[in-house]
């Protein structure tokens, strides 16, 4: 056999090991949700109800699951932390409060950093849910509720490595946080409240008074009986490409772009130089925006329409011009 082909052959063995490995924690992952029964339920009713926060423990592999899942359960509405064993013995053991729920992930379940900590936990009378691979554990045992993790075999060649055993117990905890989100009524709107620098957050919690530009002195507007030169000007030196027209006490009367300048000189050519603001206006602009609105369903305003808006007036409750909304700061921020 040639050294390419046998290179060949490697690669394609390589890659079905790959695929092996993936099924392996697939078929896992299908075995314990068929296991799900009322301990699921149970544990579920214990976050649900806790009075207190959810604390999140493990060693190893199972503790960076601990850490994921605390994680995952902020960020959809349940106060959660995680707590290392170690640390526990060392004073953080403070922490923990009768009205907390502890979750605690071990494969074997006789990991000594948690059994340490066990009597103290159980001094505090806090509720347990233990998600490990041996139901007939120390742990397990000493739990008020347990879910079954327990797996076939590792993905790992040796049968050593934690690797399915992790991911199963990954997963148990996914479907305690995302249930408990479906039951709590978790919405798109909490979730971006949680996380207002992520593109979703900015999207549900970003208002068009925090995008436009709202300086007095920067916003273009002029009178009715503005001449034209005088609103080219205004137009020229504000850079938004528009002015308003408002009357004295501020409310918009119409809005002149600068496609209605070229309108009118295409129209009247040197005559246009006679005309007033009132001439040139859009007393009807294509869109008015409200402060209090969602910049990305602004954005979405200005951009679904035969042809997109560069800007658009902001007014307040009495109609007055209180800013001017760009659509590149949109697409900026949104």
């Amino acid at each position: 056999m040639s050294a390419q082909s046998s290179s060949e052959q490697e690669v394609i063995e390589e890659i079905e090991f790959g695929q092996e490995t993936l099924a392996v924690a697939a078929a896992a992952i299908e075995t314990a949700s068929r296991r799900l029964s009322g301990s699921f339920q149970a544990a579920l009713d214990l976050l649900d109800g806790c009075k207190g926060k959810v604390i999140t423990t493990g060693v190893g592999k199972s503790g960076m699951a601990a850490r994921k899942l605390a994680a995952t359960l902020t960020s959809t509405g349940c106060p959660a932390l995680f707590l290392h064993p170690s640390e526990a013995m060392h004073g953080d053991l403070g922490i923990v409060l009768r009205d907390d729920v502890i979750v605690a992930l071990s494969n074997g379940g006789e990991s000594e950093e948690l059994l340490a900590i066990l009597p103290a936990l159980l001094a505090r009378e806090v509720a347990m849910i233990a998600i490990v691979g041996n139901l007939s554990s120390t742990l397990a045992q000493k739990s008020t509720v347990v879910l079954d993790a327990s797996i076939e075999r590792e993905a790992c060649p040796l049968n050593l490595a934690p690797t399915t055993s992790v991911i199963v117990a990954m997963a148990l905890g996914d479907a305690l946080a995302m249930t408990l989100q479906k039951r709590r009524g978790f919405r798109e709107e909490d979730y971006a409240l949680n996380h207002p620098g992520g593109r979703l957050g900015r999207r549900l919690t970003l208002r068009v008074r925090d995008v436009m530009s709202s300086d007095p002195d920067a916003l273009p507007k002029v009178a009715l009986d503005t001449r034209f030169m005088d609103v080219l000007c205004e137009i020229s030196t504000k850079h938004f490409g528009a002015t308003c027209v408002t009357d004295s006490e501020g409310r918009l009367l119409g809005l002149i772009a600068e496609s209605d300048l070229r309108n009118s000189l295409q129209r009247h050519q040197a005559g246009a130089f006679a005309l007033t603001a009132a001439d040139m206006m859009n007393s009807r602009p294509a869109l008015i925006l409200r402060p209090d609105q969602l910049a990305f369903e602004a954005l979405r305003l200005m951009e679904d329409r035969p042809r997109a808006l560069s800007v658009a007036p902001v007014l307040d409750e009495e109609a007055r011009c209180i800013g001017m909304l760009r659509i590149h700061d949109l697409v900026r921020h949104v």
